[in-house]
């Protein structure tokens, strides 16, 4: 079952840290065309682009989130990571990732569930 699926959230103190990552169970994507990239949502407001990193791993910053977050492949095959540091409580919310596939002519885009960051003393 093709699926997009994040982990590694939960409750940090504020100043703390948290690796979201985030796993394609389909297919091998080594060699194909995507564009991958976290956004979260935070109650009552919109979902926000937040980093994307495509199969060559270049990565941009629509907000650059002041060089706090950073994203990146994982070490596994079809992972990739969201590094955040310096939390703070506004960085409360869910975050997500989602996936754009070049399959030569066809596009497919998939978005994982979601995982809840909550940064709270």
């Amino acid at each position: 079952q093709v699926q997009l699926v994040e982990s590694g959230g939960g409750s940090v103190v504020p100043g703390g840290s948290l690796r979201l990552s985030c796993e394609f169970t389909g297919s091998d994507l080594s060699t194909t065309a995507y564009l991958l990239g976290w956004y979260r949502q935070a109650p009552g407001k919109e979902r926000r682009l937040l980093a994307t990193i495509n199969n060559p791993g270049i990565t941009n910053y629509p907000d650059p989130m002041q060089g706090r977050f950073t994203i990146s492949k994982g070490d596994a095959k079809n992972t990739w990571n969201l590094q955040m540091n310096s939390l703070k409580p506004e960085d409360t919310a869910v975050y997500y990732c989602n996936i754009k596939i070049s399959f030569g002519p066809t596009r497919r885009e998939y978005w994982g569930q979601g995982t809840q960051v909550i940064v709270s003393s």
